[in-house]
C-alpha cells in the first residue's frame, strides 16, 4: 500500500494553485456571510458535502483545520486544473501498485448551500516518479500572506481587508499538551522546508533554540512567522490551534537578513526518512482512514537472514524480520531443577557365547541313513618342540627373503647414487671447461679491444712476458754482432706493438670519455631514492634533478648526428634559450657560436664543414652544465671543492709529477709508511718498466673480502690488504700454487680460513682450489682431517707470513691487540670468539 503525507498533499496543492491561478478563469466567489467552519468538524459533515467545481484560488496552508487520525477521508481525483471530491458510491479499490486513473470533469450543479471545501488531494504518483524528500530543500517559494476567507477545512482568498482586535487574546485549548503534531518550517528567503515532528505543549522559543544549535546562529535573530504575522516567543503550538496528529506550517526569517542571513538546513546524513508519515489503511470496503506514524530510529544493523533470486530476472530478494522485540513468556510457576549429564563409559570385550547342536543316530524305531557318512582316521600326532620348530623355520625363510630384499635395493641405490655422481662429475667437468673457455675468450677479447686500464695492464704485461722470453732466445742462441741486430729487431718490434697499444688506448679514452660525460649526467639527473620501513624504494624528483635532466636531454640532443636542418636550428633555438637565463662570458661565447653556426646552416655550408664549431658548441655547453650555478646538482659530483678551504685537507705532495694532490689520487699499501707516487705517476712506471698485472689479484682480494662478509664476525685484516700485498702472499709463501694438490691455475685458487672460528688473517689461511675449500670448510676437527706432517707444513707457512706482515703498522696495531686478548680473556672453548660455558663436575 502506497502512504503520503497529508502535509506534503497540502504543500504541492499550495504549489500547483499558485501556478494554475494565472491560467484559469474567474467563478463565483462564496458570499460574505459565509462563516469560517471550525476545527473540529466532524466527519459525517465532509461527507455530506457533494461533488462540485472548486473557484479556482490560491489555497494557502490551513494552519489548524487538518483532519485528526480518527477522522476519515474521502478518496479525490484531480481532472486538469480543477480539483473535484469524488462520490464516495464511485470509490473503488485499486490495486496497491496500479497508479489512480484521472476521473472524468463532471459537471457542476447548483446547490443552494454552499458546501464545505475539503482540501483536495493530488492522486497518488506511480513508483517510477521520483517523490520529493521533506528533509531537501523544495524550490517553491512561499505565498505572499493575503487576507483569506476560509470555508470548512480550505481556504480561499478574497480582496476584502478585514479589521482586528489588536487587545483580542488568543483563547487557551483544552487539547493534550503531549499529544504529537507535525510542524513545517520554510526558511526564508530560500524557500526550504524542514519538517519536525512536535508535541503542542512545545513552544516557539523551543523552537528558535534548536534551529539556532543546527543553523549555528544568534537565537535572538531568527523571527517565526505564522500566516504573515509575527508570533510571540512563548506561544505553544496548541495556541495556534493546531489539533493531536495535525499539521502546521511556519514561517522563519532572519532579523538581519544582510548580514546574518538564513543558512540552509543540512540534515543529519544518517536520517534519511521523516520523522512523521501518513498512512492511508482501508478500513471497509469503500471508507479509507488516514493513520499518522512516528518513525522511531533503529539503533542497530539490521542482520543479513539470506534470501533468494529470481532465476529468469535476477531479482534479489533478503528475508526481512520484525521491528518489534519479541515477548518474552511469562514465568513458570514449577520449580525446576537441573543436573549434569553422566557419559557411559565403554569397554570392549571378547566373548565366546556357546552353540547347541543335537546328534542322531539309528535306534528303535529310527532310521538314519549312511549313505553320505565319511570316514575320519586320525593323524600324526605333533608335539610342542615340533610346532615351535616349525615355526622357527618358517621363519627363518621369510627373513631370507627379506634380506635379500634389503639387500637388492640397496645395491639398487648404490647403482643410482653411481650414475647421479658420474653425471655429477661430468657436468662439473664440462662447468669448468666451459668457465675456462669463456675466462679465455674474455681475456682475447680484451687483449683485441682493450677498453680499460686492466685492459692494457694486460696488454703491457703480454708484451713483457714476450720480450723476456724473446731476450732470453737471443741471449742463448747468438752474441757478438748478431747479439746486437737481434736485439736491435727486437727493440723495433717492441717499439711497433707499444705504437699499436698507444693507437688503442686513444680510441678507448675517446669512448670512454663519452660514458664518463653521460654517466656523469645520469648521475646528476637521476632522482633522489630511499628504502622506506616496508622494504619498497621510494624515487623523488627534486628542482635541481628536474633541471640536471633538462640540460642532459639539451646536451644529447645537440650531440645527434644526421638531423635536418629545421631540427638543427629547432635545438639550437632551445639551447639559446637556455643558456640565456644567465648572463656571463661563457653564456655570451656559446650564443655566440650558435648564431654563427644558425648563420652558416642558412647559407648552405656543408655539415662536414661544421664539425669544428659544433665541438666548440658541445665542449662549452658541457663545462656550463659542469658550473655548480648554473646546475646545482652537479656540485657534488665534481672533484675539485668548491669551497677553498676544503682544499688544504688531506693534501699530498707526488714527488714524481711534482704536484700537490688530494689523498684519493696516491695509492696506499699497508707497509708504506710514507706518501709515494700518485696513481698516474705509478702507472705511467708500470707501463715503462715493470709491466705488471694486477687483475688477478684484484679478483681474488674481491672474492677473499666478499667471503669474509659472509661470515659476519668482524673480520678486519682483509681488507686492510692491497693487491701487491696479496701477490707476495700467494706468490712467495704459497708458491702460487694449491698446498694439497698442487693446482698452478690462478683461477682455481683461493685463500680461504685455516681454522673457520678464528678471522681471516696471513697466518690464518691456506691456498686450494675451490673444490678443496668447500671440503675444507665442512671439516670440524683439523687434526683428524689431515696428519700431522701436513699440519706442520702449514703452520711453517703461517709463521714466514707472521714474520713479514708483522712489520705493516696496521698488521702490527692488530696483533698487538689480539695478544692482549688472549692473556686476558678466560681458556676454554669458543665459538667466533664467544666463550662458550662449561659445566663443572661435581
Amino acid at each position: 500500500m502506497k502512504t503520503t503525507s497529508m502535509a506534503d498533499q497540502l504543500l504541492n496543492q499550495n504549489i500547483m494553485a499558485d501556478q494554475e491561478q494565472k491560467t484559469e478563469t474567474a467563478e463565483e466567489k462564496p458570499t460574505e456571510e459565509q462563516t469560517p467552519a471550525p476545527t473540529t468538524e466532524s466527519s459525517d459533515e465532509t461527507k455530506a458535502a457533494a461533488p462540485e467545481t472548486q473557484p479556482p484560488a490560491e489555497i494557502a496552508a490551513p494552519p489548524a483545520a487538518v483532519p485528526e487520525a480518527s477522522e476519515k477521508v474521502e478518496p479525490v481525483s484531480v481532472t486538469g486544473q480543477e480539483t473535484i471530491a469524488a462520490p464516495p458510491a464511485e470509490t473503488k479499490e485499486e490495486p496497491k501498485d496500479a497508479a489512480p486513473e484521472e476521473a472524468k470533469p463532471e459537471e457542476a450543479k447548483p446547490e443552494e448551500k454552499p458546501a464545505e471545501e475539503t482540501p483536495a488531494k493530488e492522486p497518488e504518483e506511480t513508483e517510477d516518479k521520483e517523490q520529493p524528500r521533506e528533509d531537501t530543500i523544495q524550490p517553491a517559494p512561499a505565498p505572499t500572506p493575503q487576507p483569506t476567507q476560509t470555508t470548512g477545512m480550505g481556504t480561499v482568498e478574497t480582496g476584502e481587508i478585514h479589521e482586528t482586535d489588536p487587545h483580542a487574546t488568543t483563547p487557551r485549548t483544552t487539547a493534550n499538551l503531549e499529544a504529537t503534531a507535525t510542524v513545517k518550517i520554510v526558511l526564508m528567503p530560500s524557500g526550504q522546508v524542514v519538517t519536525l515532528a512536535c508535541t503542542l505543549g512545545q513552544t516557539l522559543q523551543q523552537l528558535k533554540d534548536h534551529f539556532s544549535q543546527e543553523l549555528k546562529m544568534p537565537g535572538n535573530l531568527i523571527l517565526m512567522m505564522f500566516d504573515g504575522k509575527s508570533v510571540d516567543e512563548n506561544t505553544t503550538l496548541a495556541d495556534l490551534g493546531v489539533g493531536p496528529n495535525g499539521t502546521i506550517q511556519l514561517e522563519m526569517q532572519s532579523a538581519d537578513p544582510v548580514n546574518t542571513p538564513i543558512k540552509t538546513y543540512r540534515p543529519r546524513q544518517e536520517y534519511h526518512m521523516p520523522d512523521v508519515i501518513t498512512v492511508r489503511v482501508q478500513t471497509d470496503e469503500n471508507q479509507s482512514k488516514d493513520v499518522v506514524v512516528e518513525i522511531e530510529r533503529a539503533t542497530r544493523k539490521k542482520p543479513y537472514l539470506g534470501g533468494y533470486r529470481h532465476k529468469k530476472t535476477g531479482v534479489l530478494y533478503h528475508h526481512a524480520t520484525a521491528q518489534t522485540v519479541k515477548k518474552q513468556p511469562p514465568p513458570s510457576q514449577i520449580p525446576k531443577n537441573c543436573r549434569d549429564t553422566q557419559t557411559v563409559q565403554q569397554k570392549h570385550r571378547v566373548q565366546q557365547t556357546t552353540n547347541d547342536t543335537s546328534t542322531q543316530m539309528t535306534g528303535i524305531n529310527v532310521f538314519v541313513s549312511n549313505m553320505e557318512d565319511k570316514l575320519i582316521v586320525p593323524g600324526k600326532y605333533t608335539t610342542a618342540d615340533e610346532h615351535h620348530s616349525m615355526i622357527l623355520r618358517k621363519v627363518i625363510i621369510i627373513q631370507k627373503y627379506h634380506r635379500r630384499w634389503l639387500a637388492k635395493r640397496y645395491v639398487e641405490k648404490l647403482k643410482e647414487d653411481k650414475i647421479q655422481r658420474l653425471e655429477w662429475e661430468r657436468q662439473e667437468e664440462l662447468k669448468k671447461k666451459k668457465e675456462k673457455e669463456e675466462r679465455i675468450k674474455k681475456e682475447f677479447e680484451r687483449r683485441m679491444n682493450p677498453k680499460t686500464k686492466e685492459d692494457f695492464d694486460l696488454l703491457y704485461h703480454a708484451l713483457e712476458k714476450w720480450r723476456q722470453e724473446e731476450l732470453e732466445r737471443i741471449n742463448g742462441t747468438s752474441d757478438g754482432a748478431e747479439r746486437k741486430a737481434a736485439l736491435c729487431m727486437l727493440l723495433d718490434q717492441e717499439t711497433q706493438l707499444i705504437s699499436a697499444i698507444g693507437r688503442h688506448k686513444l680510441e678507448a679514452d675517446t669512448e670512454n670519455k663519452d660514458k664518463r660525460i653521460q654517466a656523469f649526467l645520469n648521475k646528476a639527473a637521476a632522482p633522489k631514492k630511499w628504502k622506506g620501513h616496508d622494504g619498497k624504494t621510494t624515487e623523488m624528483d627534486t628542482p635541481y634533478t628536474i633541471r640536471a635532466k633538462e640540460l642532459r636531454d639539451i646536451y644529447n640532443s645537440i650531440n645527434m648526428k644526421y638531423l635536418t636542418q629545421d631540427e638543427r636550428l629547432d635545438v639550437l633555438l632551445t639551447l639559446k634559450h637556455t643558456v640565456k637565463e644567465h648572463d656571463c662570458k661563457l653564456t655570451q661565447e656559446i650564443i655566440e657560436l650558435i648564431d654563427r653556426e644558425a648563420d652558416l646552416l642558412m647559407r648552405g655550408v656543408r655539415e662536414g664543414n661544421l664539425d669544428g664549431l659544433r665541438k666548440r658548441i658541445s665542449t662549452l655547453f658541457l663545462q656550463y652544465i659542469k658550473t655548480p650555478t648554473f646546475n646545482p646538482e652537479a656540485a657534488k659530483l665534481l672533484k675539485v671543492p668548491q669551497d677553498p678551504s676544503a682544499l688544504r685537507k688531506n693534501i699530498y705532495f707526488c714527488p714524481s709529477c711534482n704536484q700537490y694532490l688530494p689523498s684519493t689520487e696516491f695509492a696506499l699499501s699497508s707497509n708504506s709508511r710514507t706518501v709515494g707516487k700518485c696513481h698516474k705517476c705509478t702507472k705511467i712506471d708500470n707501463d715503462a718498466r715493470t709491466r705488471q698485472d694486477y687483475s688477478t689479484y684484484t679478483y681474488m682480494l674481491k672474492m677473499l673480502r666478499r667471503s669474509e662478509e659472509r661470515h659476519g664476525d668482524g673480520s678486519r685484516i682483509a681488507f686492510l690488504l692491497q693487491e701487491q700485498d696479496l701477490r707476495y702472499l700467494v706468490e712467495k709463501i704459497w708458491s702460487r700454487q694449491s698446498i694439497l694438490s698442487a693446482w698452478e691455475d690462478i683461477f682455481d685458487l683461493v685463500l680461504s680460513r685455516w681454522d673457520k672460528h678464528q678471522e681471516w688473517s696471513p697466518w690464518n689461511c691456506i691456498l686450494l682450489t675451490k673444490d678443496e675449500a668447500a671440503a675444507h670448510d665442512r671439516l670440524v676437527d683439523l687434526e683428524e682431517g689431515y696428519g700431522q706432517v701436513f699440519i706442520q707444513k702449514v703452520q711453517q707457512k703461517h709463521v714466514l707470513a707472521r714474520n713479514y706482515f708483522s712489520r705493516l703498522p696496521g698488521m702490527s696495531e692488530h696483533l698487538r691487540v689480539m695478544a692482549n686478548d688472549r692473556y686476558t680473556q678466560p681458556n676454554g672453548p669458543a665459538i667466533n670468539g664467544q666463550q662458550v660455558p662449561v659445566q663443572s663436575k661435581a
